[in-house]
């Protein structure tokens, strides 16, 4: 008799372990639970992608230091000054010909005028 109750609970138990396994995956498998885990799980990856991106992009942004370092010093960018840098230079005055020459006192009215036609390519 005893064995037989042994066996009963023992089967009794493992009745309830499988009920409650199958309706466990039944619930994962409805559409809600799939559109939440899928939901998570992109989440998630874009929350790996982002981190990965801004890893990348602060590690590009110090190999681009160190390498204009680098070229700075191989052309001499980043050697110091010892000498005075020279007195800056006045701009020359270029004369347009195509003005009229206002300095000679000719008076305004005799330089020729030109009409304003806005259709005249038209």
């Amino acid at each position: 008799m005893f064995r037989r109750t042994f066996w009963f609970t023992t089967g009794v138990a493992a009745g309830v372990w499988a009920t409650t396994k199958v309706n466990r995956k039944i619930k994962q498998l409805t559409p809600e639970h799939l559109a939440v885990a899928a939901a998570n799980k992109a989440i998630e990856a874009g929350g790996r992608l982002k981190d990965r991106a801004v890893d990348f992009a602060l590690e590009v942004r110090d190999n681009m230091a160190q390498r204009e370092a680098e070229l700075g010093d191989a052309l001499g960018l980043n050697a110091p000054v010892d000498r005075e840098l020279p007195a800056p230079r006045g701009h020359a005055v270029i004369e347009n010909r195509n003005s009229p020459p206002y300095a000679e006192g000719r008076n305004k009215s005799t330089y020729p005028t030109y009409p304003y036609n806005r259709n005249e390519d038209h």
